[in-house]
């Protein structure tokens, strides 16, 4: 194919309030607030921006990055896009992020590497799971998802190795293997975690790593790395793709499916294999606990929303806190992000998959997931963080109770309320998630915020009985009887200092 639709001219990227941008109006207009799509969509578009961000202008230090500024970094990236335009074409001789190599493989409909879309046998529940045309600025969209959020199993076509001698895409039989998770997924989805400005350009800014950082980090041999649209891999174990593996570039833009487009699909095979968490390498964004025996991720978990995982991932304000999840997004981020705007927010994101046999595919609860907490620079600190896991604490503990007392309320009619307590459970958080932000904004220490706690306390408390009573019915006496009985009661939970 000819060369066309340059990433950089073309609009493709989704930005709330405006629809479609090229790459060039990202970087030109200071206006976009946020972008637009799915979790892992935001996800894999905020990491190729940070991607051309750290191409075009890491900086060596904190000051040298305060210097750089928003707009600076933006002009610098600018710059940048017009130096490589010619390696932001989807099709052509160089396609972005494609291997013209592996023009060999099975072709594979788009939707089958779609999360959300239902092919084969499966069965279709809804619109949004019909499989449809797409054009050009949503091919450019799922190449760019595939190179970290592939999943698992039998769609890659492994017989095609491009690097010679290669044993990653074989079995113990010798036979082509399963493809493996891209290493943004993992094997249930990992919950990614950024910085968020007011403004887009603010955003990259702020999540910008200093080379500085990314040596404190020690997890990336290579440092920043070379861009793959710069040099691309020839094969799975070539030079660049070793470089990959040792780079900030390979957690970015990972290049975990070496893919090539057609008309109507695309040649499919797995490309690099990265190390995942357990080898103690990860993305900037993930959230991980070293302190046990072995490492544990934060998951994506659409029975607990991103926000409720706040404290875990803010753990090292607390200043008694040991060692909990870390994500250096956020420990490299926060300090600066206070000294530099009054207000940012810290996003979480990403989607939640199941497996079997080594086959991975959204089911059931399976979903995305997102959430979005703006925070004050003026009252963060460990003492606001000390009041917001206090009242986190009691929320979870009063969670805990109501499931008890619903279990209670079956029991005493000798049924099972195994499904329906965790039904209320789920009713009560999402009652309350309306007023989290609230909360946020009023655990610092003054009578104001102490008053606003306790009204919020009232409010949290009644979502208690509202979920109580939506499932435990007092319809007849026996269940009047049960319902009067095992009725949560909130009162030292109301009495306890806000």
């Amino acid at each position: 194919m000819d060369n066309r639709f340059n990433l950089i001219d073309e609009p493709w990227i989704p930005v709330a309030d405006h629809g479609r941008v090229s790459l060039r109006q990202i970087f030109s207009n200071p206006g976009y607030r946020s972008l637009g799509g799915n979790p892992v969509q935001k996800i894999a578009i905020l990491k190729l921006l940070l991607a051309i961000a750290q191409a075009a202008a890491t900086p060596e230090n904190e000051s040298e990055w305060q210097a750089l500024g928003a707009q600076g970094l933006a002009e610098r990236c600018s710059a940048y896009l017009e130096e490589w335009h010619d390696r932001f074409y989807l099709y052509g001789d160089r396609p972005f992020l494609q291997m013209p190599a592996v023009k060999v493989a099975k072709v594979q409909p788009f939707g089958a590497v779609l999360p959300e879309v239902s092919t084969g046998n499966t069965t279709v529940l809804s619109q949004i799971q019909v499989q449809r045309v797409l054009d050009d600025a949503d091919k450019a969209l799922l190449i760019l998802t595939l190179m970290g959020f592939a999943l698992s199993g039998k769609k890659t076509d492994n017989s095609v190795v491009l690097s010679a001698d290669y044993a990653g895409k074989r079995n113990d039989k010798g036979k082509p293997s399963t493809g493996k998770p891209g290493p943004a997924v993992a094997h249930m989805g990992l919950l990614h975690t950024f910085l968020l400005g007011e403004k887009m350009q603010e955003t990259l800014w702020l999540n910008l790593l200093t080379k500085k950082q990314i040596t404190q980090m020690n997890i990336y041999p290579e440092g920043v790395g070379i861009a793959p649209w710069e040099v691309m891999p020839n094969g799975e174990d070539c030079l660049q793709a070793k470089r990959l593996k040792q780079s900030l570039m390979g957690r970015l833009v990972s290049v975990c499916r070496f893919c090539l487009l057609t008309e109507s699909g695309l040649h499919y095979s797995e490309g690099i294999a990265h190390p995942g968490y357990k080898d103690g390498v990860v993305d900037p964004s993930m959230a991980i606990n070293y302190s046990g025996k072995d490492p544990k991720a934060l998951w994506v978990d659409p029975g607990k929303r991103p926000w409720r995982e706040l404290t875990a991932l803010l753990g090292f304000l607390g200043q008694e806190e040991v060692q909990g999840f870390q994500s250096w997004q956020l420990t490299h981020g926060l300090d600066r992000a206070r000294e530099s705007a009054e207000v940012f927010a810290i996003w979480s994101g990403g989607l939640r998959v199941s497996s079997n046999a080594g086959e991975q595919y959204a089911s059931g609860s399976d979903d995305f997931v997102e959430s979005q907490v703006w925070l004050h620079s003026e009252i963060l600190g460990a003492l606001w963080f000390s009041q917001l896991k206090t009242e986190m604490d009691a929320l979870d503990a009063m969670a805990k109770a109501l499931y008890g007392r619903v279990m209670a309320f079956f029991k005493e009619q000798t049924m099972d309320g195994g499904k329906l307590a965790p039904q209320a459970t789920h009713l009560f958080w999402q009652l309350c998630e309306r007023d989290f932000q609230q909360l946020v904004d009023h655990c610092d220490l003054n009578e104001e915020s102490a008053s606003q706690r306790s009204r919020l306390r009232k409010r949290f408390a009644s979502y208690v009985q509202q979920a109580y009573d939506k499932f435990c019915p007092r319809e007849t006496a026996r269940q009047l009887d049960a319902w009067a009985k095992c009725r949560p009661n909130n009162s030292k939970y109301l009495k306890q200092e806000a």
